[in-house]
């Protein structure tokens, strides 16, 4: 059955009706992916693992279905790849570390295996630096992948394969995962959609950040979706969703009116200084959106230190996460990883701040419905891989800073808790893809994602980037 190119930059609710509804079948689409993969990836790196022939045999079993007219999932036959720190069965999954080059495990992801429930076909892993540990994606292994809008500029990171992927149509949506941005900043530098849900209400295990691998769910860490549309970010949120044990998922429904929504911007700060081109976009982003006949609130702050609450975010995360990793691994990233071994006791009284801050954002959200920030203060970067994170730097209005800057924003956020949505809003003047994050109240999930969705429409959205 003939199936147009375009179609591979379909959302995916689009695709799986297509499949549904007999507009072409699962293994088309698997082929034009594997097609398009085979013509664009060795340049851009961002699949590194594929399993063809088990997927073929998939999308067949899939088209079966479909003719047969047996009940389908929302995804059905769709095809899709997942970032390599996720755990998928029966296909190797490395977190971008040489200690697992053949870690084949047992099991799905919880996450993985809602996806595979609801019918999606996983066909191949993404690449991500080691350990998910970096704004770029590249290790040993597998190599450097790049931007998909310009090769000579990084995709973001840990997620910056699965971004680069769904952004050049070689999959139909992907599983990211983010502890200081990795879901948001390669959605912001490869212009996608991508969600960083609220903590906890989607299940981590089957996550790779060391040998012993995927047991646990660590402080802050999130999976989440990145796509092609907002419906799709909803639709694999509803999916993802924790559905047993004590946490079970709880979240508030979007407004019937998102224009109702009281927003605030705040789009700069000293704490986290905004290069002057990344400021540019989101300011423009925000004045269509007034212009649209939203008010935007750009004084309106919630009441924290943000320094101290970064700082607070980043010796949890240290602690939390870190510290579970191989000793090289931390010796690599340097000054990024210099929490103290830490006791438990220490741990409590910097979590009971953090609840402090938390308890500042609700205050917040009592009287905001969302809050626009900052992700990256500065556009996608040259790719830099001398030195480790904590010696390395970036220039940001012809000065140099502190590579570290970068979680800043994210930190910011992520340490409280808070969902994030990161909608394509729109290009810097080297025609570089920037972005912020729409943030909101814990639980507040389908609010950020529909609002996300406004501000796309009106600054144009997901645009197809120059590769194939």
């Amino acid at each position: 059955m003939a199936i147009q190119e375009s179609v591979a930059f379909w959302s995916a609710t689009e695709q799986a009706k297509g499949i549904r509804e007999g507009e072409f079948t699962s293994r088309a689409l698997l082929e034009l992916f594997i097609t398009r993969i085979q013509a664009i990836n060795p340049a851009l790196n961002a699949i590194v693992t594929l399993d063809l022939a088990s997927a073929r045999l998939a999308a067949d079993a899939a088209d079966a279905k479909v003719a047969a007219g047996a009940p389908l999932g929302p995804l059905h036959g769709v095809p899709i790849t997942v970032k390599d720190a996720l755990q998928t069965a029966g296909l190797r999954s490395t977190g971008g570390a040489t200690e697992l080059h053949n870690n084949v495990p047992d099991q799905d992801a919880p996450v993985v295996r809602a996806v595979k429930e609801a019918g999606a076909i996983v066909f191949g892993k993404t690449n991500l630096p080691r350990w998910s540990g970096d704004i770029q994606s590249y290790n040993d292994m597998f190599g450097t992948t790049v931007n998909p809008w310009h090769a000579d500029r990084v995709p973001g990171g840990s997620s910056g394969g699965a971004a680069a992927a769904v952004a050049a149509g070689l999959t139909a949506f992907e599983i990211g995962t983010d502890i200081g941005g990795s879901i948001r900043f390669p959605a912001a530098f490869c212009g996608i959609y991508g969600h960083k849900p609220s903590f906890g209400v989607v299940p981590s295990t089957g996550y790779i950040d060391h040998e012993s691998g995927g047991t646990t769910e660590a402080d802050v860490n999130v999976i989440g979706p990145l796509a092609r549309s907002a419906d799709d970010l909803e639709l694999l949120l509803d999916l993802m969703l924790r559905k047993q044990g004590p946490l079970v998922a709880c979240l508030n429904p979007p407004p019937e009116d998102v224009r109702s929504l009281k927003v605030a911007a705040w789009l700069d700060d000293p704490f986290c200084p905004v290069d002057s081109k990344v400021r540019s976009v989101l300011d423009n982003a925000v004045s269509n959106l007034e212009a649209a006949g939203m008010a935007v609130d750009r004084s309106a702050r919630p009441d924290i230190d943000p320094g101290e609450a970064c700082a607070i975010g980043l010796w949890l995360v240290t602690s939390a996460i870190l510290q579970s990793m191989p000793a090289q691994t931390l010796e690599d990233m340097g000054d990024a990883s210099a929490a103290p071994q830490t006791t438990h006791r220490e741990w409590l009284d910097n979590h009971a701040r953090r609840e402090a801050i938390r308890s500042k954002w609700a205050d917040f959200f009592s009287n905001y419905d969302a809050i626009i920030m900052p992700i990256s203060p500065v556009p996608p970067f040259p790719h830099d891989q001398a030195g480790n994170f904590g010696t390395r730097t970036l220039m940001s209005d012809g000065k140099e800073r502190p590579y570290a800057d970068l979680v800043r924003w994210t930190i910011l956020t992520g340490m409280a808790y808070l969902p994030s949505t990161t909608p394509p809003i729109g290009f810097d003047c080297d025609g570089l893809p920037v972005s912020f994050q729409v943030v909101g109240p814990y639980g507040g999930d389908y609010t950020t994602i529909r609002l996300a969705q406004m501000i796309a429409e009106y600054n144009g959205g997901y645009q197809r980037p120059p590769v194939g």
